[in-house]
């Protein structure tokens, strides 16, 4: 909630500055347009915002995991780790209320600790010591080294002065004491703001593990061997979704009998997730490379369908009478009339689709694969190696967004009289 809400603030406050900078800086006469569609609508992406998103993002990230990249004064409050002392009070059968004071070294997960050397008091309740790593909570069995054990009735009844029993837990300047049913005490170190490693990894952990499986590759082949499988897994579901769904969308769009056959198929089909196909997909083709791209076929036939569809249902009448007018045949219209106006539909599917299918290949390489984006994801999350898990999702993104750049320029460059006819 505290990281949204950072986010939100800070979002509030870069737009305000943003836009008071630039008011005064410059005249912005595209705002003055009037909004339209197509090429000429007045919307365009504000690239200060999308730099300035990024950083917000990293910026979060680094300062909420204590990234050595972001300023130490930026850093969300850490978990504590030192040696954290507390006292408690204990009684015993026939013997006088005593007090001890615990000594607790609290530290990183997986560095060498030694327990602290204490003085234990001259008192028949002794100092104890003890050691608790940061973001853990351990018991602290205090009565082993008194004098009188708890066959001698020894309970502890305050902690630092407060009273305590069973089930109730005192907060101290290091973190949280509290009494379990059997009346031992437990000591949990105060865990700060930041996320712990296991949780989420900081950016340089990261970039780090990315270094080493590009040079070392994972589990028995390179990370771009890993990478390019996916892709070449999502191409080719792609390719088969496009090849047989442009057709059934055209011939849907241009006859009744086609879409009163077809439609509620593809209606049927159209909200059902692919992940849902996964069972049915693997008792069909079993779980080779053959239903994996059969999944990726199905995710992506749909969208193409609809889109082509709707790219010929949306061609205007006028152009096609106009067309006839002038004394063009059938097939002319449909090279000349009805291809050109619904390829900006199709390429929009296009893209639809391909992020579709980028996004299912993850969860059909959690079945049964040996290479691939999503393999890794799901190997390293069941020894919860989140760095492995997080540069994964990053580099999905990023391929996936660049599959999408790459689709816009394809379109600029096919389509370009998208906007303007």
């Amino acid at each position: 909630m505290i990281v949204f809400l950072l986010y939100a603030a800070i979002f509030v406050a870069s737009f305000y500055i943003v836009k008071l900078v630039v008011q005064k800086t410059t005249t912005d006469y595209t705002s003055l347009k009037t909004v339209t569609f197509g090429d000429e609508s007045a919307v365009r992406p504000n690239r200060i915002a999308s730099f300035v998103s990024i950083g917000t993002i990293f910026l979060l990230w680094g300062a909420f995991t204590g990234s050595s990249w972001i300023p130490g004064f930026l850093h969300a409050p850490g978990p504590f780790m030192g040696d954290a002392t507390f006292t408690y009070t204990a009684t015993a059968n026939g013997q006088q209320p005593d007090d001890a004071e615990v000594t607790i070294r609290v530290f990183e997960v997986g560095t060498d600790v030694e327990v602290p050397i204490v003085d234990l008091g001259e008192g028949w309740a002794k100092n104890d010591a003890d050691t608790v790593g940061a973001w853990r909570s351990g018991l602290v069995r205090v009565d082993k080294n008194d004098e009188y054990g708890r066959d001698d009735g020894h309970t502890i009844t305050a902690v630092n002065g407060n009273p305590i029993k069973p089930g109730d837990s005192v907060e101290t300047d290091y973190g949280r004491v509290g009494m379990s049913a059997k009346g031992t005490l437990n000591f949990e170190p105060s865990k700060g703001w930041q996320m712990e490693p296991i949780w989420l990894p900081s950016p340089e952990a990261v970039v780090a593990r990315f270094g080493d499986i590009a040079a070392n590759g994972y589990r028995g082949s390179s990370l771009w061997a890993h990478l390019g499988i996916s892709l070449q897994r999502v191409i080719l579901g792609f390719v088969f979704g496009a090849l047989v769904g442009i057709p059934l969308g055209y011939a849907m769009g241009l006859s009744d009998w086609f879409r009163g056959w077809f439609d509620p198929i593809v209606e049927f089909m159209r909200p059902v997730p692919p992940l849902a196909l996964i069972p049915l997909v693997i008792i069909w083709a079993g779980i080779g490379e053959t239903g994996k791209v059969i999944l990726l076929f199905l995710a992506a036939l749909w969208i193409m369908a609809i889109a082509a569809r709707a790219g010929v249902s949306g061609v205007a009448i006028s152009k096609v009478h106009a067309a006839y007018s002038l004394g063009a045949s059938k097939a002319q219209i449909m090279r000349h009339v009805i291809v050109p106006n619904s390829l900006p539909e199709i390429f929009t599917g296009a893209r639809v689709a391909m992020g579709v299918c980028w996004g299912t290949v993850v969860a059909a390489e959690l079945v049964a694969a040996e290479q691939g984006a999503g393999m890794m994801i799901m190997v390293a999350s069941k020894f919860q190696l989140t760095d492995i898990v997080l540069m994964g999702i990053i580099l999905i993104g990023i391929i996936g967004f660049g599959i999408d750049i790459l689709m816009r320029f394809a379109e600029k460059a096919l389509v370009p009289w998208k906007g303007k006819i």
